[in-house]
């Protein structure tokens, strides 16, 4: 039995959006402090209390759903774009955590190149979101989908790249696992970007 006079809970779409702007955030001093190298322990923290805000919103997400009968779409979808969602943010503050923690040299060109498209992948994910709230206009989800899919491609080629290149180049071992985990980590964030991206693709075709 169907309850079309039900209205739908509409606060999802702004929790989607916050959720996505504060990843941009977190990518953004990640940049800075990458292509600066100064002021490092202050810029981590920054993303740690980013880090903490995508937690909360992901929390709020949770909660709404759990207390909300009719939704914008499918739970299932609902839980797994918010969770997807937290994890960029989460990837980006493992990756700026380990370089604190490991206490390593200034980052190189590859660490500059993947901190850079961290930021358009993540500010992709955060032009997309809106289109949510429109009822979804299925030829923009997919345009910037694919877009967050060749910016992901981009950050595996650089990876791979980063990764010969620190075999090949370092002869200490310590260097060489301190920047392989810190590497995986962006390049992680860029993976969920795209998992966001897959999740999206799968919501407007489900609604077109």
């Amino acid at each position: 039995m169907k309850f079309p006079f039900i209205p739908r809970e509409e606060k999802f779409f702004d929790l989607f959006q916050e959720s996505a702007q504060n990843a941009v955030k977190a990518a953004q001093v990640l940049k800075e402090m990458v292509d600066t190298w100064k002021n490092i322990e202050g810029r981590v923290g920054e993303i740690t209390e980013l880090e903490h805000n995508g937690d909360t919103i992901t929390h709020q997400i949770m909660a709404q759903l759990h207390r909300t009968f009719v939704t914008p779409f499918d739970r299932e979808d609902i839980a797994l774009l918010a969770h997807t969602l937290d994890d960029i943010t989460d990837f980006i503050h493992a990756a700026a955590d380990a370089m604190l923690l490991y206490n390593v040299d200034r980052p190189g060109q590859r660490a500059k190149e993947l901190a850079d498209i961290i930021v358009q992948a993540a500010s992709e994910v955060e032009k997309v979101m809106p289109q949510l709230q429109k009822r979804i206009v299925l030829s923009q989800v997919l345009k910037q989908c694919v877009e967050i899919n060749r910016l992901e491609n981009v950050a595996d080629r650089v990876f791979r790249a980063a990764m010969a290149e620190l075999f090949d180049d370092s002869t200490d071992i310590a260097q060489v696992i301190k920047w392989r985990e810190i590497y995986e980590h962006m390049e992680s964030a860029t993976d969920r970007c795209e998992d966001v991206a897959d999740v999206l693709e799968g919501v407007a075709l489900k609604h077109a």
